[in-house]
């Protein structure tokens, strides 16, 4: 089954009882049992609910896993993984990431003994110096946030396999529609399923997928003993945006390389940063383990104020100024001051999150309308 037919179709069927062409939405707590244990497949929807069981078994259809997990939000399914951990273990990270992880890293897990290396990984064999017996985590995202840095999946579960260390990838820039880290050797792939999984800005959820059955047995203890499940109508709003995932990637896409190749001869910018660039670093990694280059991208204008960029993201008419991303509607925000306020000013620097970038997530609106709107709100500075 092709991509395009899995959103709609990948492990779904009609309901047994009804015929209903969507999956109902099971809004109840608790099933009926015929004796003591003795049920239908369900007890008690913490544990599992038939509306979250389809969402789980899309998650796994559309990432070539073979199980799939729903959580209340990105954060959450990414604290299911660090409880794996063990006081003493360590965790290998790329050193530009979504500052919430960042947050959850060091202000949440340092606290109970979990070693964290933020480290860079354009070149994954800086990864060897920082492996030790208690490795147990490499974690990655490709494209990074904010600075679209790429990371060679393959080359890092190299790595990983060859010390038997977890790798995990949160896929939520590219989605499954463009890269697919199971495939490249990945054990586990998460999701901010809020972003394009659901794709309209109305719904928080997270999203983990692996093809493991003991590893998957062992994260579906903790989200069931931890609870960190989203409810029934949050995963009918998910898995009916996953069905139109595949068309509206495909505008994304088209839209983001229009607004990347703007604001790159725009004079007043300093920098733009998106894989599609044969300029950019790992460009050949890219084009090699991504089908195309997505929406998201970042800039900074010249200068590097902070005025200037803020000047700009409050004068933007069609592009709304707010957190988050992957909706139909184009979002700008500023990272130092946003998404990436935790993460301490001088390692925000490091990575190139400075004052004057700000970061888009180009949606599905009439390209010409907002090169319009970047071009008046840019003429401001």
């Amino acid at each position: 089954m092709k991509f395009n037919t899995k959103t709609i179709h990948g492990k779904q069927q009609h309901d047994p009882s009804t015929g209903a062409v969507m999956p109902p939405i099971y809004q109840t707590s608790t099933y009926a049992q015929t004796s003591p244990g003795e049920h239908k497949g369900y007890e008690y929807s913490r544990t599992g609910n038939p509306t979250r069981t389809a969402l789980e078994n899309a998650f796994a259809s559309i990432e070539n896993g073979n199980y799939g997990l729903a959580f209340g939000s990105g954060l959450a399914a990414i604290d299911c993984v660090l409880k794996l951990l063990k006081p003493g273990d360590e965790v290998i990270s790329t050193n530009d990431l979504y500052g919430g992880t960042y947050r959850i890293f060091t202000q949440i897990f340092e606290q109970y003994g979990i070693k964290f290396h933020f480290i860079g990984m354009k070149n994954a064999a800086t990864i060897e110096a920082y492996v030790t017996k208690n490795t147990k985590i490499i974690w990655v995202e490709t494209p990074t946030n904010p600075m679209l840095n790429i990371i060679d999946i393959k080359a890092v579960a190299r790595v990983s396999k060859k010390h038997s260390i977890l790798l995990a990838v949160d896929n939520t820039f590219a989605t499954p529609y463009l890269q697919n880290p199971l495939d490249m050797g990945a054990d586990i792939v998460m999701h901010s399923a809020t972003k394009y999984l659901g794709g309209h800005s109305d719904v928080v959820m997270g999203a983990l997928i692996v093809n493991d059955k003991e590893l998957a047995t062992k994260l579906y203890f903790i989200q069931n003993s931890c609870g960190a499940i989203c409810g029934p109508m949050d995963s009918f709003l998910v898995l009916r945006g996953i069905k139109t995932l595949h068309v509206r990637m495909q505008r994304h896409c088209e839209n983001g390389k229009i607004i990347a190749i703007y604001l790159a001869q725009h004079p007043k910018v300093e920098n733009v940063f998106w894989p599609g660039f044969e300029s950019h670093p790992n460009h050949k990694i890219a084009k090699e383990q991504m089908r195309d280059y997505g929406g998201m991208l970042s800039f900074s204008t010249k200068g590097n104020r902070m005025k200037d960029a803020f000047t700009v993201v409050e004068n933007l008419n069609i592009f709304t100024l707010a957190e988050s991303l992957g909706g139909v509607e184009s979002l700008a925000g500023h990272p130092a001051s946003m998404t990436h306020a935790a993460i301490p000013r001088e390692e925000r620097e490091k990575i190139g999150v400075v004052d004057s970038l700000i970061r888009l997530s180009v949606g599905i609106e009439d390209q010409e309308d907002l090169i319009a709107d970047l071009e008046q709100a840019l003429a401001l500075i």
